[in-house]
Protein backbone atom coordinates (compact mmCIF):
# COMPACT_ATOMS: atom_id res chain seq x y z
CA UNK A 1 0.00 0.00 0.00
CA UNK A 2 0.96 3.72 -0.78
CA UNK A 3 -0.40 6.84 -0.49
CA UNK A 4 0.54 10.01 -3.14
CA UNK A 5 0.13 13.57 -3.84
CA UNK A 6 0.38 14.64 -7.15
CA UNK A 7 -0.08 17.83 -8.70
CA UNK A 8 -0.79 17.46 -12.68
CA UNK A 9 0.84 20.01 -15.41
CA UNK A 10 -0.64 21.17 -18.16
CA UNK A 11 -4.33 21.02 -20.13
CA UNK A 12 -5.80 19.21 -17.19
CA UNK A 13 -8.69 21.94 -16.44
CA UNK A 14 -12.11 22.48 -18.87
CA UNK A 15 -11.62 18.90 -20.48
CA UNK A 16 -12.75 16.12 -18.39
CA UNK A 17 -9.44 15.40 -16.80
CA UNK A 18 -10.76 15.23 -12.94
CA UNK A 19 -13.68 12.49 -14.33
CA UNK A 20 -11.33 11.10 -16.28
CA UNK A 21 -8.82 10.27 -13.36
CA UNK A 22 -12.00 9.72 -11.14
CA UNK A 23 -12.83 6.67 -13.33
CA UNK A 24 -9.42 5.41 -13.28
CA UNK A 25 -8.60 5.30 -9.55
CA UNK A 26 -11.94 3.79 -9.31
CA UNK A 27 -11.01 0.73 -11.35
CA UNK A 28 -8.17 0.46 -10.02
CA UNK A 29 -10.21 0.14 -6.46
CA UNK A 30 -7.71 3.63 -5.20
CA UNK A 31 -9.03 5.83 -2.77
CA UNK A 32 -8.90 9.19 -2.56
CA UNK A 33 -9.25 12.74 -4.35
CA UNK A 34 -8.62 14.58 -7.67
CA UNK A 35 -9.59 18.94 -7.42
CA UNK A 36 -8.90 21.67 -9.44
CA UNK A 37 -5.99 24.10 -8.21
CA UNK A 38 -6.10 27.96 -8.85
CA UNK A 39 -3.34 28.20 -11.07
CA UNK A 40 -4.41 25.90 -13.86
CA UNK A 41 -3.28 22.60 -12.16
CA UNK A 42 -5.05 19.30 -10.95
CA UNK A 43 -4.07 18.00 -7.68
CA UNK A 44 -4.55 14.40 -6.77
CA UNK A 45 -4.72 12.10 -3.49
CA UNK A 46 -4.36 9.00 -3.98
CA UNK A 47 -3.59 5.77 -2.11
CA UNK A 48 -4.19 1.71 -2.40
CA UNK A 49 -2.22 -1.18 -3.46
CA UNK A 50 1.53 -0.48 -5.06
CA UNK A 51 0.37 -1.82 -8.16
CA UNK A 52 -2.24 0.03 -9.12
CA UNK A 53 -0.92 2.74 -8.31
CA UNK A 54 1.90 2.95 -10.72
CA UNK A 55 -1.30 1.99 -13.45
CA UNK A 56 -2.92 4.49 -12.27
CA UNK A 57 0.35 7.06 -12.74
CA UNK A 58 0.96 5.76 -16.13
CA UNK A 59 -2.54 6.35 -16.91
CA UNK A 60 -2.75 9.61 -15.68
CA UNK A 61 0.55 10.61 -17.38
CA UNK A 62 -1.54 10.15 -20.70
CA UNK A 63 -4.47 11.80 -19.50
CA UNK A 64 -7.62 11.69 -21.20
CA UNK A 65 -8.73 12.27 -24.35
CA UNK A 66 -8.65 16.10 -24.44
CA UNK A 67 -6.25 17.12 -21.96
CA UNK A 68 -2.61 17.22 -22.01
CA UNK A 69 -0.36 16.20 -19.52
CA UNK A 70 3.00 18.22 -19.49
CA UNK A 71 4.47 16.96 -15.74
CA UNK A 72 3.47 15.55 -12.48
CA UNK A 73 5.18 16.25 -9.16
CA UNK A 74 4.73 13.08 -7.00
CA UNK A 75 5.14 12.98 -3.27
CA UNK A 76 5.03 9.97 -1.02
CA UNK A 77 2.47 10.76 1.71
CA UNK A 78 1.83 8.80 5.61
CA UNK A 79 -1.16 6.31 5.03
CA UNK A 80 -4.32 7.03 5.91
CA UNK A 81 -8.19 5.58 6.69
CA UNK A 82 -9.43 8.67 5.99
CA UNK A 83 -10.88 7.89 2.54
CA UNK A 84 -13.71 5.24 1.35
CA UNK A 85 -13.67 5.72 -1.60
CA UNK A 86 -12.46 8.30 -4.66
CA UNK A 87 -14.41 11.86 -4.99
CA UNK A 88 -14.06 14.75 -7.28
CA UNK A 89 -14.17 17.99 -4.96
Amino acid sequence: MQRKHIIVHGRVQGVGFRWFTKRVALRLKLRGWVRNRADGTVEIDAQGDTEAMNRFLKKVRRGSFRSRVIKLDESVKSLTKEYDTFEVR
